[in-house]
Formats: C-alpha cells, structure tokens, sequence
C-alpha cells in the first residue's frame, strides 16, 4: 500500500469559497494503484507554508500529490516552493504530463508542474482543474508505484 498526502493548493478553497473537486478525484483515482491518502489539506497559495507541509510529509508518506498553483499566476508558487524541498528532480514525470496535455489544450505548455525525490518520498504537482488532474494522473498513474518502489531501495532489474 502506498502512502499518500494530497495537498490542495488555492486561496480561494482555503478559505471555504471554493469546493475541491480535484483532491476528490486523486483520492479516486489512487485506488486503481493501491494508494490511500492518508492525509489532505488545503493550503493557499504561499510559498513558505506550501515549502512547511512538504517537509512535513515527507517523514510520513511515500507520495505527496500537490494540485494547484502551477500556472503563471503571481501566487502559482508550487513549483518554486517544490524546488526547494526535493533533492533530485525528475523531469520526465513533469515532461510527460504536458506532452500528452498538448494533444487536448496547446494551455498544457505553460505548465510549471515539476516531480521530484526528498529522501524517500516521491513528491508530483498536478495543475488544479479536476479535467486537467485527472488527465496528467492518467498520463502518470502506472510508473507511480515503480517509482516508489525504487525510491524506496528496490533493487530488482527496470527492464519492462
């Protein structure tokens, strides 16, 4: 079973004007990998809180999901704030979420999502539209738990 925290990142959510929809559709949609979030959370967009809550996780869980705040915006700070915290960057993940985005929006080049590895969890930013979440977990969904696995210090062969 692979630990998750999910973390939604919006001023308005945080503040109760806005329903997540998105956090809802991770916590579907990590059933079909065996993946149970453990902990949620609404933040607003602020960079040392966001940079907090990732530091915090990681003794915790295996994965945290991040949902928001990877747009253009002024406060989209996810990806600067998730920069802080890894120690090595995995920019395929990132790569591979907005080369299948351009197939239904030429929008999904400006995301900033990055994907990366503090210690021995596995941290991923999604955009926060529920279409475009569900989406890029698509994309991501299935090299996830090899990821996690080989984070973790499996040492079996990667050959498919």
């Amino acid at each position: 079973m692979i630990t998750v925290a999910v973390i939604i990142l919006s001023d308005k959510g945080s503040r109760g004007e806005r329903e997540d929809i998105s956090g809802s559709t991770i916590k579907e949609m990590l059933k079909g990998i065996d993946a149970v979030a453990k902990y949620y959370e609404v933040l607003p967009d602020e960079k040392g809180l966001i940079k907090d809550k990732l530091l915090e996780y990681c003794d915790k869980v295996d994965l945290i999901l991040t949902t928001g705040g990877t747009g253009l915006s002024p406060r989209d700070v996810t990806p600067e704030a998730t920069l802080e915290v890894i120690e090595r960057e995995i920019p395929g993940i990132g790569e591979a979420m907005r080369i299948e985005g351009l197939r239904m929006t030429k929008r999904a080049m400006l995301s900033r999502a990055i994907a990366g590895v503090r210690g021995r969890t596995l941290i991923i930013n999604l955009p926060g539209s529920p279409k475009a979440v569900k989406e890029n977990l698509e994309v991501i969904m299935d090299v996830i738990p090899h990821a996690v696995e080989k984070i973790k210090g499996d040492q079996s062969e990667c050959a498919d």
